[in-house]
C-alpha cells in the first residue's frame, strides 16, 4: 500500500510539473552581447514545458562562449497559473583580444606570433581577425569564423594564410635548411549536430613552396619544389566540458581529417595524401583549487618516404622545451598532463602554477609503428609554468612554461603564450 501512495505522489507531481510552461525568456546583464542572439541559440523559448535539465545544457552552451565569462538562471512565477519567466543572467568577457606567442631554447632560436582578434563581432558571437608571425621570415594570416551564423546549428569559416619559415628537411646524408611558404584559402561549413557533437566539412585551396638554403643534399631532393594542391577536410568534435571561470571539468575529443590532392604536376612526385589525427582531452577539478588537465594526440598519415612529412616535433605544438621545429614524422603519439593550482584569486584575476609532463614518440618517413619504441625518437620534458588569467577577459590567461628533456639529445627551454597550452 506504501508504495501504490508513492508511485501515485510521484505522477501526479510528474503530470503537474509537466503543466508547467515558459512565458518568456529574458537575458540580463549582457551590453555588447545581443539578447536575441542569447534565445536564437537557447532551447528554452516561450511556449514550451519549464524543464530544469534543458535550462542547464543552456547554461553550459552559454559558458562556453568566448563572449560570456559566467552565466546562470533564475525562474520566478508570471502570476498566472502554471506559467514562469526564465531569467538568464549573463557575466560578459571583454572580447577585443591581443594574442601573443614567444618561443626559444638554450640554441638561442627566437620566434613570435602576434595577432589581434575580435570574438563577439556585432554582438553575435563572431570571431574575425588576424596574426603576424615572425619566424626568421614574416608571415601572416586572417580569419572569419561564425559558428552560429545562420541558425542555432549551421555557421561558415572562411580562412586566409601566408606562412613562411625556415624547414628542417631531414636527409641522409644530414640535415637541410628550405624555405618554406604555404599560401592558403579555406572554406568550411559549421554543423552542430546537438548540445555535445559538431562537425566540421571544407575545402582549402593552397600552394606549396619550398626553396633550398644551406646544409645537405641529397639527389632524389630537389633545391626547389612548387606544388598547387587542394584539401577536402572533416573535423568531428565530442564537447562536454563544463567551464567555471579558470576550471575545466569533462571530456573533449576532436578527431581531423584530411585528403590532399595535388592540381598539377607528376603524380608519381606529387601522389594523393591522407592525414588523421584525434585530439583525446580530459579535465578534473581536484578539490576547490587544483585542476588535472591532459591531452593525447594519436595521429597517422599516409607513410611516404619524404623529407617533408607532416607531424611535427616543435615548441609551440607539443613538447614545451624541445625547439623550433626540430624533426618530423609520418605518425605521432603525444601526451601532455599538467596539474594547475590556483595559487591566488580575486574577483578579476588568478594566478596558477603548473607542474607538466609532455612526451611524445614518431613514426620516421617510410618507417613502420616499431619506430615508436627505438629510443631516438621517444623525447620526454617535464617542467613548471605560471598561469596570469584575467577572468573577465577571454582567454586573458598569459603563460609561461619552462621545459627540459631527459630523453636523448634534450634541450631546455621558455615557451611564452596567449592562453592555456590546450
Amino acid at each position: 500500500m506504501k508504495q501504490l501512495l508513492l508511485f501515485l505522489f510521484f505522477s501526479f507531481t510528474c503530470v503537474t510539473f509537466s503543466q508547467n510552461t515558459v512565458a518568456d525568456l529574458k537575458v540580463q546583464g549582457n551590453k555588447k552581447l545581443k539578447s536575441g542572439f542569447v534565445k536564437k541559440i537557447s532551447n528554452i523559448k516561450p511556449g514550451v514545458a519549464l524543464d530544469s535539465a534543458v535550462i542547464e545544457s543552456d547554461i553550459k552552451l552559454l559558458k562556453r562562449l568566448p563572449s560570456i565569462a559566467h552565466a546562470y538562471y533564475q525562474v520566478f512565477p508570471t502570476g498566472k497559473e502554471n506559467e514562469y519567466n526564465v531569467f538568464y543572467n549573463i557575466e560578459e568577457n571583454f572580447t577585443i583580444i591581443p594574442s601573443a606567442n614567444v618561443y626559444t631554447t638554450n640554441n638561442d632560436e627566437f620566434a613570435y606570433r602576434l595577432g589581434l582578434y575580435e570574438f563577439n563581432l556585432l554582438g553575435q558571437n563572431i570571431a574575425f581577425g588576424g596574426f603576424y608571425q615572425k619566424d626568421i621570415y614574416d608571415s601572416y594570416a586572417i580569419n572569419f569564423r561564425a559558428p552560429y551564423l545562420f541558425s542555432r546549428q549551421l555557421g561558415l569559416a572562411v580562412n586566409y594564410q601566408n606562412l613562411t619559415t625556415l624547414e628542417p628537411v631531414f636527409l641522409n646524408s644530414g640535415t637541410a635548411d628550405y624555405r618554406y611558404n604555404n599560401e592558403s584559402v579555406e572554406v568550411l561549413g559549421l554543423y552542430q549536430l546537438n548540445f555535445t557533437n559538431r562537425v566540421e566539412l571544407g575545402v582549402n585551396v593552397f600552394k606549396e613552396d619550398y626553396r633550398y638554403i644551406s646544409g645537405a643534399t641529397s639527389e632524389g631532393v630537389p633545391p626547389t619544389l612548387d606544388v598547387k594542391k587542394i584539401l577536402y577536410k572533416l573535423i568531428y568534435e565530442y564537447n562536454n566540458l563544463n567551464y567555471h571561470y579558470q576550471y575545466v571539468e569533462g571530456f573533449r575529443s576532436i578527431l581531423n581529417f584530411q585528403y590532399v590532392h595535388s592540381r598539377e604536376g607528376d603524380r608519381k612526385k606529387f601522389p594523393d595524401f591522407l592525414i588523421g589525427w584525434n585530439d583525446f582531452l580530459y579535465y578534473k577539478r581536484l578539490g576547490k583549487k587544483g585542476n588535472w588537465a591532459n591531452r593525447l594526440r594519436l595521429g597517422t598519415s599516409t607513410n611516404n618516404e619524404t623529407p617533408f612529412a607532416p607531424f611535427a616535433v616543435d615548441n609551440n605544438i607539443n613538447l614545451r622545451g624541445v625547439g623550433n621545429l626540430i624533426d618530423r614524422g609520418t605518425a605521432a603519439i603525444v601526451l601532455n598532463t599538467e596539474y594547475r593550482h590556483t595559487l591566488i584569486e580575486k574577483d578579476w584575476f588568478a594566478l596558477q602554477s603548473n607542474a607538466f609532463i609532455d612526451a611524445g614518440t614518431w613514426r620516421n618517413p617510410g618507417g613502420d609503428y616499431g619506430d615508436f619504441t627505438e629510443s631516438e625518437n621517444l623525447r620526454v620534458y617535464p617542467g613548471l609554468g605560471l598561469r596570469f588569467i584575467h577572468k573577465k577577459i577571454f582567454n586573458a590567461i598569459f603563460r609561461i612554461d619552462y621545459g627540459v628533456g631527459l630523453t636523448i639529445g634534450g634541450t631546455q627551454g621558455l615557451v611564452f603564450g596567449i592562453g592555456q597550452y590546450f
